[in-house]
C-alpha cells in the first residue's frame, strides 16, 4: 500500500468504524485520536449534508480550533464526495488556517438506509508529507540497492555453474569416438549438461534483468512469461533425455529396474502437462486483459 493509501485507509476505516448505523456518533473521539496519530494533519472538521461545518477544528494547535457553522459547500472536495460517495483527495491548495499548501481528503458517511449523515474533513500539509515520503523512499532506495546485491551474487554464482557444466558437455562431446556402445551414453550425458547449462543461464538472464537492472519495467508481461516456459521446457527436456538414457541402460543391462525409468518418465509427462496449463492460464489472462483495456 502507498503512502497516501495508508493514510486515506486509516482516516476512512477509523471514521466508519466510529460511526453507529444510526449516526449518533460522529466519531469526535476516532477523529481527534486520527489526528493526533498523523503528524502530517493539520486539523479535521464535520460538514452536515448541506456543507456547513457542525463543530471548531479539531487540531493540535490552538489558533485553528475555529471554524463553526462556516458553510463550505462551495468547496470542491465537499461537491467530489457527494457525488462520488467516497472518499476523495483534492490537489494542493493554500490552507486559510495556515497559508501554506495543503491537501484534504473527505469521506461522506452515509447510515444504512445509503443516506448521506455528514462529510469529514482532515488538512493535510503537503509539506509534511513530502517530507515523510522522502524518508520513506530513503528507506526503499537503501533496501532496493541492498536487494540488487543480493540477486547480482546469485547471478554470478548461476552464471559460473552453467559456464561450468558447458564446458563439462562440450568436454564429453568432444571425447566420443562412435555413437554405439558407451560413447551413445557419452553423448546424451552431453546433451543433458549442456542443456542444463543453457537453462540456467536463461535464469540467470531473467533475474539480472529484471532484479538488477529492472528492465522488465519496460517489458510486457508476455515476454517475463515466455522467459519461465523457455526455462521450464529445458529443464524437462534434461528429465527427458535422463528417463531415454535409464531406458536403454536398463533395457541392455538390468530389465527389472525399467519401472525406475518409467517412473521417470511419469514425472515428465506431469511437468509437460503442467507446463501446458500454465501457458494456457497465461494465454487467458492475457485475452483478459487486452479486454479490460479495451
Amino acid at each position: 500500500m502507498t503512502y497516501w493509501g495508508s493514510i486515506l485507509f486509516t482516516f476512512s476505516d477509523g471514521i466508519t468504524d466510529a460511526v453507529n448505523p444510526e449516526g449518533d456518533d460522529y466519531g469526535m473521539e476516532k477523529l481527534e485520536k486520527i489526528i493526533d496519530e498523523v503528524p502530517e494533519i493539520d486539523a479535521g472538521y464535520i460538514l452536515d449534508k448541506s456543507g456547513t461545518q457542525l463543530l471548531d477544528n479539531i487540531s493540535k494547535h490552538q489558533l485553528y480550533r475555529i471554524g463553526k457553522g462556516e458553510n463550505r459547500s462551495h468547496r470542491g472536495f465537499f461537491y467530489r464526495a457527494v457525488k462520488e460517495r467516497k472518499c476523495v483527495l483534492t490537489d494542493p491548495y493554500p490552507s486559510n488556517l495556515t497559508g501554506e499548501l495543503v491537501v484534504s481528503a473527505a469521506l461522506p458517511v452515509y447510515n444504512e438506509k445509503k443516506e448521506l449523515l455528514f462529510i469529514v474533513v482532515v488538512d493535510l500539509s503537503l509539506e509534511h508529507i513530502l517530507k515523510a515520503i522522502k524518508k520513506a523512499n530513503k528507506f526503499q532506495y537503501l533496501f532496493l540497492n541492498f536487494s540488487k546485491v543480493v540477486y547480482a551474487m546469485f547471478s554470478f554464482a548461476l552464471l559460473s555453474i552453467a559456464i561450468v557444466l558447458f564446458f563439462n558437455g562440450i568436454n564429453s562431446f568432444f571425447h566420443i569416438e562412435s555413437v554405439f556402445g558407451d560413447n551413445a551414453k557419452k553423448m546424451f550425458h552431453s546433451t543433458i549438461l549442456l542443456t542444463l547449462s543453457l537453462a540456467i543461464f536463461d535464469l540467470v538472464k531473467t533475474i539480472f534483468e529484471q532484479e538488477v537492472l529492472h528492465s522488465h519495467e519496460q517489458e510486457p508481461p508476455s515476454q517475463i512469461h515466455k522467459t519461465m516456459v523457455k526455462f521450464l521446457g529445458s529443464i524437462i527436456i534434461a528429465l527427458a533425455i535422463e528417463s531415454l538414457m535409464l531406458v536403454f541402460k536398463f533395457a541392455l543391462s538390468a530389465p527389472n529396474q525399467l519401472i525406475y525409468a518409467t517412473y521417470l518418465i511419469g514425472a515428465v509427462t506431469v511437468l509437460i502437462l503442467g507446463l501446458a496449463y500454465y501457458i494456457k492460464s497465461v494465454s487467458q489472462a492475457d485475452i483478459i486483459e487486452e479486454k479490460c483495456e479495451k
